[in-house]
């Protein structure tokens, strides 16, 4: 089992190694990663020296798109879930940019948290249903809260490789319910299967043995790919479609 998570765990790095690109923009260097955006076009970041150090930054690019987009960001809450979003990667925003200093020695984590974070925000507010003013993110809040459902909301937890991990919702252990680990995907994808499989994986040997995780995907506009709950369950991360949610009420709720 550890060498096949060691395995997967390898081939991540190497694909993400592989998959990204650089070019000098000005002062700049612009780092295209592997990852996509909802426009399934390629991430990118960029970097350059300041002090002893570098500054990474999206440019602004994630928070213009979803605004430029009808996704306005200026509501009392919507800035309350933007700004715990990015603390729980270590990260802020900076006249519209999303941004972190690193060092030398930091920079493979905090540009990992970077992309996590652009990731998220992109993701997050994203809206579940287009003529609703409502994100994936409170729908799901207001979900546990209707139900009554106990849980520590964007909880960071460092993996066996250092990278750090946010989840969007922990269930603490209860009697003989063990530890419950949930993130919520809006636009479910195999990166963002991928991406969740690495997080949980570097994740487990570090929680509570019987601890389990969980995908609640958003299936109100498209339907989830089969690739994607099946690569979930391959790695032990249990697939809940939104429209079933209920199903598994009693067991996300003790």
């Amino acid at each position: 089992m550890i060498a096949d998570v060691q395995r997967l765990i390898d081939s991540y790095a190497d694909w993400l190694k592989d998959k990204s690109q650089l070019r000098e923009v000005d002062e700049w260097v612009e780092i295209t990663t592997p990852y996509l955006d909802r426009h399934n076009d390629c991430l990118q970041i960029y970097a350059k020296p300041q002090g002893d150090g570098y500054l990474l930054s999206d440019d602004g690019y994630v928070i213009s798109d979803l605004e430029q987009s009808g996704c306005k960001l200026d509501s009392p809450k919507r800035q309350e879930l933007l700004l715990m979003t990015l603390n729980g990667f270590g990260v802020k925003q900076n006249a519209g940019a999303i941004e972190v200093h690193a060092s030398r020695s930091n920079f493979p984590l905090r540009k990992h948290n970077l992309v996590q974070a652009m990731l998220a925000v992109n993701d997050m507010f994203c809206m579940a249903v287009p003529t609703v003013a409502s994100l994936f993110i409170e729908d799901v809040q207001a979900w546990r809260d209707e139900k009554e459902v106990r849980y520590t909301p964007n909880v960071k937890f460092t993996g066996k490789s250092g990278y750090d991990h946010v989840f969007d919702f922990v269930i603490p252990k209860f009697k003989s319910h063990p530890e419950r680990i949930i993130k919520a995907i809006n636009r479910p994808s195999s990166d963002s299967a991928k991406s969740l499989v690495f997080s949980w994986m570097d994740t487990k040997d570090v929680r509570q043995p019987e601890a389990k995780a969980f995908a609640l995907l958003n299936d109100t506009e498209h339907r989830v790919p089969d690739t994607v709950t099946e690569a979930l369950a391959n790695y032990s991360v249990t697939p809940i479609l939104w429209g079933q949610r209920d199903l598994v009420l009693e067991e996300l709720a003790a």
